[in-house]
């Protein structure tokens, strides 16, 4: 069986990293990263900047959680229940 964590390496600030996400964490930070006219490097470097404890991965994962819940709470947008988490589908709504 397959994991669904995937090992990706990137850069921040000039230095090559690694980081394991769950495809839906990596569309969703992909995703986030193109609405904002940014890199990914830019974003993750700057989610790395601000966190305050905990690993680099889990830091990601609440900040995508955050922004869908966000944008869900402004009605930006809304999200199917858990079910579309679970299923991969984890895509922002305009």
């Amino acid at each position: 069986m397959k994991s669904p964590v995937v090992k990706r390496s990137i850069v921040i600030a000039g230095h090559k990293t690694s980081v394991s996400l769950e495809d839906a964490f990596w569309k969703g930070l992909k995703d986030i990263a193109g609405g904002r006219d940014t890199t990914l490097s830019d974003l993750v470097a700057s989610i790395d900047s601000e966190r305050r404890h905990g690993n680099l991965s889990s830091a990601i994962r609440l900040f995508v959680l955050d922004y869908y819940r966000s944008r869900a709470s402004d009605g930006q947008g809304t999200l199917n229940g858990p079910h579309e988490m679970a299923t991969n589908r984890l895509v922002p709504q305009s």
